[in-house]
């Protein structure tokens, strides 16, 4: 089985309106149509964008505000993921649930359904600055093209929380991403590599780029998306299906082979 995915190093700036904000994910995901992708993935925090768009007296919109774009942000990936017939992780969106806040990525399929992956471990900024609440199941998500997890950022820093999804059937593990730093990037990125590694699975991480000026906490944004293989002969030395260009407004694609994920696993030169 193989499949082909895109990840998104998603630009963040200041907009107007959510119309603003489609017309840029649309811009992605018919870049990742056209190069056939199955998958495309986007960026942990990146609908932070439309606090940007403010409110009458021109500051941006409080954090708070931001489950009140999730009947619209909804709409427009399930719109996109059925006309395109593509899997799209339209990265994360803080919903509200029982008066709590949740950071949660959506998987939404081509016949326009959609899942949810809450984010297990949360950071302090998010804890004090936003009240963001721990998710507590993983779930494991199966497609057409095979088994996929989604963890978010510093979820992916965690080793256990990997080792149980390769235990539930995990092939690919995507990592949608928001760093402000080079110290979280690499945290992210290294951490990355070693799950790939320990587990003979393949991991994609998509990133924030570029910066809103108005917006706490995301006033700045470091980023190099990545498709992340096992470090075995069948692969590249470095383990690098595709990387970007480091906060570059940009889209990568690779093509993921699972039957050679089985064959390392098998015959690999560290089984």
């Amino acid at each position: 089985m193989k499949f082909r995915v895109s990840a998104v190093q998603y630009h963040l700036h200041t907009i107007r309106s959510f119309n603003d904000f489609a017309k840029q994910v649309e811009h992605y995901v018919k870049t990742a149509e056209e190069f056939e992708s199955d998958f495309v993935v986007f960026p942990e925090y990146f609908t932070t964008q439309l606090l940007s768009i403010g409110n009458d007296d021109g500051k941006a919109l409080s954090f708070e505000k931001l489950p009140e774009f999730t009947e619209q942000y909804r709409y427009l990936f399930i719109e996109l993921a059925k006309r395109t017939k593509m899997h799209i992780i339209g990265g994360t969106h803080v919903i509200q649930k029982g008066g709590r806040l949740y950071n949660v990525d959506h998987l939404f399929y081509p016949d326009g359904k959609f899942v949810e992956q809450a984010k297990l471990h949360i950071t302090p900024t998010e804890v004090k600055e936003w009240k963001i609440s721990t998710g507590e199941e993983l779930r494991v998500f199966n497609t057409e093209k095979g088994n996929i997890a989604i963890l978010t950022c510093y979820d992916i820093e965690f080793p256990e929380i990997v080792r149980m999804a390769k235990a539930k059937g995990a092939e690919v593990i995507l990592c949608p991403a928001c760093t402000d730093n080079r110290h979280g990037f690499h945290r992210v990125r290294y951490t990355s590599h070693a799950r790939a590694i320990e587990n003979q699975i393949y991991v994609v991480t998509s990133c924030t780029v570029g910066a809103l000026s108005t917006v706490d906490f995301m006033r700045a944004n470091f980023g190099q998306a990545a498709i992340i293989a096992p470090n075995d002969i069948p692969f590249p030395p470095r383990g690098i299906l595709a990387e970007g260009e480091i906060n570059q407004d940009m889209i990568i694609t690779a093509d993921l082979d699972l039957d050679l994920l089985n064959e390392v696993r098998k015959e690999g030169s560290v089984t």
